[in-house]
């Protein structure tokens, strides 16, 4: 790896209070790839040979079952994934795969493992990256359980919103198909929801989303600090 690369990795929240020996064992063998949109990251089923990190661009967590498919979740920077699998050496849960081009870091996960038990501080960065992706599937249970298909959608609207701005414009950067399958819907009750959400200041605006009256839009997805991040 060179050293930009190196020094890249570095500032990244789960490297930044490893020792400078372990830092260096880590990355030895580690390196940072770049990936074009669509490529298959990992399979579910399959052995971890590798902690992946999102460095740059989106990667999509999916699963399949009898013909039957279902987007996940939905990763940015800087993210890992599936690290409770590298730690437990067992068998991945869902598969991934990039959304965009992605440049993705990879680490052996033998040494992920060694380097946890040996340095405090990387097990503690560990641990919190666990329980933060653990808080993240409890959210996202809840909002499965206790929201219909446009309260799901509303409410994703609210927070893409802000995440791109707060410009009262939502911009769709994933196709429908796997935004609808994120949603626990189908491309179908996905346009009919965006129909639905007419009525409470949404519409459209070219390929783009617009939040014509946001305290409308509220009032009906009533979002939750305790569901929605």
């Amino acid at each position: 790896m060179r050293q930009a690369e190196s020094d890249l990795v570095r500032a990244l929240p789960l490297f930044e209070n490893v020792s400078e020996k372990h830092f260096d064992e880590l990355m030895s063998t580690a390196f940072l790839q770049r990936f074009p949109r669509g490529v298959t990251l990992i399979r579910e089923g399959d052995l971890p040979d590798f902690l992946h990190i999102v460095v740059e661009g989106t990667v999509e967590l999916f699963a399949s079952h009898d013909s039957h498919e279902t987007a996940l979740d939905i990763l940015e920077p800087v993210t890992t994934f599936i690290l409770a699998a590298v730690i437990r050496d067992d068998v991945y849960l869902k598969s991934a795969r990039t959304l965009t081009p992605a440049q993705i870091l990879m680490i052996p996960a033998p040494a992920v493992r060694n380097a946890f038990d040996r340095d405090a501080a990387f097990a503690r960065a560990l641990v919190n990256e666990l329980a933060v992706r653990y808080r993240c599937v409890v959210r996202s249970l809840k909002n499965e359980k206790l929201r219909n298909s446009a309260e799901r959608l509303a409410n994703w609207l609210l927070q893409e919103e802000a995440h791109q701005g707060n410009n009262r414009r939502v911009s769709l950067e994933i196709d429908k198909r796997t935004l609808a399958s994120r949603l626990g819907m189908t491309p179908e009750n996905l346009s009919r929801n965006l129909a639905q959400l007419s009525k409470h200041g949404v519409s459209k605006s070219g390929a783009d989303l617009a939040i014509d009256d946001i305290a409308a839009l509220r009032q009906f997805a009533k979002p939750n600090s305790l569901i929605d991040q």
